[in-house]
């Protein structure tokens, strides 16, 4: 027997056994292959066909699995509910309408957790799907302990035999997924530690101060925690606390020996992107200023011409 059916999922929790998948008169090959897929996407690898239509065609069936052809393989075939869900402890019907019987009306998530309740207490657990068309009848959902219905837009809602199946089966899954939520993959690098964060902050701090920036003096502390928290938000890596802080030495530098009167406009003009106005006397340059081009750097001054 195939690995499929005897080893348990890496993400349900104490080995639990996966629900059973009762479809009850499927019409197609194409419709019991679609929900084959669908299982196995979630680990669900008991198929159980009730009533399927005579000449389904399993050919056709394994053509659209998409390599889900062990569950069509293995499936089991019944003539009545009440037979293919014999040996189950629980079992959920699902359906589009109202009923008019007294059983409690589950949501899919609520569902699921149910299922891992009674899979934990070691009952085996079902899922029962009626045809596409007409739904299950009453009688058959009157062998159900609970009924699922899918909370979908009044207007319109219509879902195929392989969706019902699918969102049935991610409910599930999820109820015992353990996958972390949320995952940053830092290839080469890591996190920033505090300290490093702090320490590029300082720097930070310290040549805002020095360009005039933390003005007036009263307002200093509260400016330094927006940036601070700011930066905080943005989650760096070590290597990002690198790049920034040599972004800022690189800003340190330059323009270096030159006062505020003869650069103040030139900046200025830089910070509208426009062209570098160059010192006065000097010809305008005709290309706008950009860190990417050597020859629109050319018409900056260096440390050496400074020098």
């Amino acid at each position: 027997m195939s690995d499929l059916f005897t080893k348990p999922l890496n993400n349900c929790r104490n080995n639990c056994r996966p629900p059973a998948i009762i479809l009850v008169g499927a019409q197609l090959g194409e419709n019991i292959g679609t929900v084959a897929r669908a299982m196995l996407n979630f680990g669900l690898v008991d198929l159980r066909l009730v009533r399927p239509r005579k000449g389904w065609q399993i050919g056709r069936a394994r053509k659209v699995a998409a390599g889900a052809d062990a569950l069509i393989d293995n499936h089991t075939l019944f003539d009545t509910v009440a037979e293919a869900t014999a040996d189950l402890g629980f079992l959920v019907a699902t359906t589009a309408r109202v009923r008019d019987m007294v059983k409690p009306v589950l949501t899919p998530a609520y569902a699921a957790r149910e299922l891992h309740t009674h899979t934990a207490a070691n009952s085996t657990c079902g899922i029962l799907f009626g045809p596409e068309r007409s739904g299950l009848s009453n009688e058959d959902i009157s062998l159900a302990a609970a009924v699922c219905r899918v909370p979908l837009n009044p207007g319109f809602s219509s879902l195929n035999l392989a969706q019902a199946v699918l969102l049935m089966g991610y409910e599930w899954f999820q109820a015992s997924d353990e996958t972390p939520e949320r995952v940053v993959n830092t290839p080469d690098t890591r996190p920033a530690t505090r300290g490093e964060i702090n320490g590029m902050f300082a720097h930070f701090e310290a040549a805002l101060d020095a360009a005039g920036f933390l003005a007036p003096l009263e307002k200093k502390p509260s400016m330094a925690r927006n940036l601070r928290n700011m930066l905080h938000r943005a989650r760096l890596t070590e290597q990002d606390v690198r790049t920034f802080r040599g972004v800022i030495n690189a800003l340190l530098r330059w323009p270096r020996n030159i006062t505020e009167v003869r650069v103040k406009h030139r900046v200025a003009a830089i910070s509208r992107g426009q062209s570098d106005p160059g010192e006065p006397g000097e010809v305008e340059p005709s290309t706008s200023f950009s860190p990417d081009s050597s020859a629109e750097c050319a018409n900056l001054p260096s440390p050496e011409d400074n020098d």
